[in-house]
């Protein structure tokens, strides 16, 4: 049998391993098409979310809401984000990548078109909290697919790019939503989504197979056969046998991510997630309310479209990082950005009344605010070991979302503690924003206590990819 070979990068390629195939052997044509894919649904993640943002002020026009309680039905599917998050992240580890995938698109797919026939601010929250389980699941999936079907070499930048996907799609969705708000009522950006989630279950079903590093982890039934199929399917030749697991390796459990080797990373990656998406979700979620108020003789598709160009400003965010991380290191460049990005907040707060300003100011909100996302996703890749990847990273986006869940409701109390008016009162926003804000710079400062290299909880074959360096691999 062949044995390990050196490679480019110095890594041992070893042929008998499948993991060390696909960790040091250039990124096959069908690898690329797996992250290209990837990065559509994250896209479809992005507009989901944004979604009931685009239609905000259709809602309150239609059923008079309060800001606060608008507040609340913005966060109905950040909530079964969480739920979903946490929980479908371990159904990954356990039944596998491809299935829980296919599963979530469907989730989407059926909260998005069940939300056209709401006919009330409960109705709306309960089918929002569907979708948000299908998209929890699909974050702590996806992350999971780029990580374990990338190569060592480009993982870095491969998880960024699936990143951007999000802002990706909050950005041409709000383009393609300023349109039809204007033109067919808030109702019609659901039908888009629900079309366009629909759309990704063929793609996903035929160009996605089954995750090599989950397989040899797992070794389910029939392994070998699906092992050899997934790798065929990447382009790779086929392996004689699965490699063996340690008895030690056997009794690894999805709880792993609360032992010693673990705690702290878990503790101190949620955190500083948990803080930072506080402040990501104020303008995720508010834009087009304060553009509405600010401005209430544009049309009403002017605030959705103003928080489309965020997203663009967040998707260059995304690549900057991506092409900079190799270079600067994971944390001292995710810290740094934070801390810019609550500058930022700060700073569109204080925007005097003027449309071309505050637009510019909200796309450099959206450029720090994802770039430190892509540094987030990218250590909680890099921390968590194959068996509790996918829970790993549900865990630390379903506890994370939980500042999610409370950002767009904070920021509605903030406005208006009274829980009385339907009218926003802008007034307020630049003491809005200074608290806001103060959620990316608390993340910037937890991220300091993290160690700047991980030792895994198990001593894998292939290199160690899975470190975190302040220096580039």
């Amino acid at each position: 049998m062949a044995g390990p070979i050196s490679t480019q990068d110095g890594g041992a390629l070893d042929r008998n391993d499948p993991r060390s195939i696909i960790d040091q052997s250039p990124m096959t044509i069908a690898q690329v098409i797996v992250v290209a894919i990837t990065v559509m649904l994250n896209a479809m993640d992005g507009f989901d979310i944004l979604s009931i943002a685009f239609a905000s002020n259709g809602i309150a026009a239609e059923w008079k809401v309060t800001t606060a309680a608008l507040g609340m039905v913005l966060s109905m599917e950040l909530v079964g984000m969480a739920i979903g998050s946490v929980f479908l992240g371990g159904v990954a580890d356990r039944i596998g990548r491809r299935p829980t995938l296919l599963g979530c698109l469907l989730t989407m797919a059926f909260g998005m078109f069940m939300a056209t026939t709401s006919a009330s601010p409960v109705q709306l929250s309960i089918w929002r909290v569907i979708t948000g389980l299908g998209i929890g699941g699909m974050l702590s999936c996806t992350n999971a697919v780029v990580a374990e079907f990338s190569n060592k070499k480009w993982r870095r930048l491969c998880i960024s790019i699936m990143v951007i996907g999000y802002p990706l799609g909050g950005g041409f969705g709000g383009l393609w939503a300023s349109g039809l708000i204007n033109a067919y009522g808030w109702r019609s950006v659901f039908y888009l989504g629900a079309g366009l989630t629909i759309l990704l279950l063929p793609l996903s079903y035929f160009f996605v197979p089954e995750s090599v590093h989950w397989l040899v982890r797992k070794q389910p039934a029939d392994a070998l056969r699906r092992l050899n199929a997934s790798l065929t399917k990447l382009g790779h030749a086929a392996v004689n046998a699965l490699p063996q697991l340690h008895t030690e390796d056997r009794r690894k459990s999805l709880g792993d991510i609360f032992s010693p080797a673990l705690i702290s990373v878990t503790l101190i990656v949620t955190a500083a997630y948990f803080f930072h998406i506080v402040s990501f979700y104020f303008l995720a979620k508010w834009t087009p309310r304060i553009v509405g108020a600010m401005f209430p003789d544009m049309p009403p598709g002017t605030g959705p479209h103003v928080l489309a160009l965020t997203n663009f400003g967040g998707a260059a965010g995304g690549i900057l990082f991506g092409l900079l991380a190799g270079r600067i290191g994971l944390k001292p460049l995710t810290i740094v950005i934070m801390a810019l990005n609550a500058v930022t907040i700060v700073l569109f707060g204080r925007t005097p009344d003027d449309l071309t300003t505050l637009t510019w100011l909200a796309i450099a909100v959206g450029f720090f605010g994802n770039a430190a996302i892509s540094g987030m996703y990218s250590i909680v890749a890099y921390a968590f070991p194959t068996h509790v990847r996918a829970t790993g990273t549900g865990f630390v986006i379903g506890v994370g979302r939980g500042g999610a869940v409370l950002s767009p409701w904070l920021a509605g109390f903030l406005f208006d503690p009274s829980r009385q008016l339907t009218a926003l009162p802008v007034d307020k926003l630049p003491w809005v924003a200074i608290i806001m804000a103060m959620g990316s710079l608390l993340a910037a400062g937890v991220l300091i206590f993290l160690r700047p290299n991980l030792d895994r909880p198990e001593a894998e074959k292939t290199p160690k990819a899975a470190e975190l360096r302040t220096k580039p691999a």
